[in-house]
């Protein structure tokens, strides 16, 4: 199951749109302005935002900043009544992903929230399969040689998140903002910890293994 946010200080219309998403099979969070949203993506993991541009304390631009330069990847759907191409610009520049001028149709929006999961690489039924090698996102298992792991929470979105990019380098501060948030006192160490005990659970893995680059971080190299 997809995890969306919807950040939106309209309550009529924060309400409409968490209706629908859910009717048709997201798990929704809503909040009315980005501040509660980065509290809200420190606790839980999202898939995909859903933002308006104008709100109080912190509107969607600074949202939008905010986590782009926290490195976080998620597809960020922008709502606003504003239709000039300055504010359209500045949104995609800024790193939001797609744009959507109010009135909004729920049809269109429920259509490219499923393009952007798409277009993020999510398999819709969250599984990544390499080689032999299935993960679960749902369960939170892996399923390699005849085996099935039930791994820890933060084990698992880590190998999730390596292997939806093989290739990919990965800092560690972008795994460590991403999966145990912006505020999150964890260090290097943490990061290490988990990624020693990955490679103790998987080492007989012939389907992919985690290389790290000295002075950056890690990546998922399949084999």
């Amino acid at each position: 199951m997809f995890n969306i946010l919807i950040v939106e200080d309209n309550k009529d219309l924060r309400e409409l749109f968490y209706t629908v998403l859910v009717s048709k099979g997201y798990r929704c969070f809503s909040c009315a302005d980005g501040e509660q949203a980065l509290d809200i993506i420190d606790r839980e993991y999202i898939d995909l935002i859903v933002a308006d541009i104008m709100m109080p304390n912190m509107d969607g631009y600074e949202l939008t900043k905010a986590l782009r330069e926290a490195n976080y990847t998620m597809p960020i759907l922008m709502v606003t009544a504003k239709d000039d191409y300055d504010a359209m610009q500045k949104g995609f520049n800024l790193g939001t992903d797609d744009y959507m001028v109010k009135p909004i149709n729920v049809n269109e929006l429920v259509l490219r929230v499923g393009a952007l999961l798409r277009r993020a690489k999510i398999i819709s039924d969250k599984k990544i399969t390499v080689g032999s090698t299935v993960l679960d996102y749902d369960s939170m298992t892996v399923s390699t040689n005849g085996e099935e792991y039930m791994l820890p929470q933060k084990e698992f979105l880590l190998i999730y998140k390596l292997l939806s990019y093989p290739g990919k380098i990965f800092t560690r501060q972008q795994l460590m903002d991403e999966i145990w948030g912006m505020d999150s006192e964890t260090d290097d160490r943490t990061i290490n910890t988990h990624v020693n005990r990955l490679r103790e659970k998987f080492a007989d893995n012939k389907d992919f293994e985690i290389v790290t680059i000295r002075g950056l971080g890690y990546k998922a190299v399949k084999r």
